[in-house]
């Protein structure tokens, strides 16, 4: 990687996350995704890697103050909720980060999947790289558990959309699975195509670069066609 940095990419990062880095390279490689940048110490898994064991930490210190008298299995869920691959990936591009990710633009799998949430985990392992534990859980409570979390709206929400599919289907003796439908290669990585079948017919399906994430995408496109 290059020790350069554009000041137009130093400016709408400054815009992004409101405030100055100090090592501006570590954001830059928390910004690059694989398909531009195959060296583990050039992209940002690594930094995904540092940024969810963080935000996790953040998220559940967060929670254990919000909730006292909460047990673990509540706490536990919410931080599911506040924390999984859709709602980050839908932050990170309402925060303005789908702009200054460094991908293959040219790759239209990539545009439409999560990578935009796993540069969001990355960010925060460069904020706590750069700035430290104290700064960056103030960054995440302010710029995306205010900004985006609502946990009042998200106690309502149940945490995992598999089980009322399988739910719904038990009520009306409906069978549910979910089955592959295609694996391709897009980038250098195998892209999985899933679909949701109600008695062996799919009724909605979805992509994704591993088969947890396609699924659970399947099934949140299933809830919305059976209007559940």
């Amino acid at each position: 990687m290059g020790e350069t940095v554009s000041n137009d990419f130093k400016k709408q990062l400054s815009n992004v996350i409101g405030f100055k880095p100090k090592n501006i390279l570590l954001y830059k490689t928390a910004l690059s995704h694989r398909s531009v940048r195959e060296g583990a110490d050039e992209n940002n898994e690594r930094l995904e890697f540092l940024g969810d064991a963080v935000l996790g930490s953040i998220i559940a210190h967060y929670l254990f103050r919000k909730y006292p008298y909460k047990g673990e299995g509540f706490l536990t869920e919410m931080r599911s909720k506040m924390v999984n691959r859709q709602k980050l990936n839908e932050i990170a591009i309402k925060m303005g980060l789908k702009k200054i990710t460094y991908y293959n633009k040219s790759d239209n799998a990539l545009k439409s999947s999560q990578i935009f949430g796993n540069s969001l985990e990355a960010l925060i392992g460069a904020i706590f790289l750069d700035r430290g534990y104290d700064k960056t859980q103030r960054w995440v409570e302010k710029f995306m558990v205010q900004n985006h979390m609502f946990t009042d709206d998200l106690e309502a929400i149940e945490v995992n959309i598999k089980n009322k599919l399988y739910g719904w289907a038990g009520k009306n003796g409906k069978q549910v699975e979910f089955t592959t439908i295609k694996e391709s290669v897009e980038g250098g990585r195998r892209l999985f195509t899933i679909g949701a079948t109600v008695d062996g017919e799919v009724i909605a399906q979805a992509k994704g670069f591993n088969k947890k994430d396609a699924s659970q995408a399947a099934a949140f496109k299933a809830v919305e066609t059976l209007g559940l």
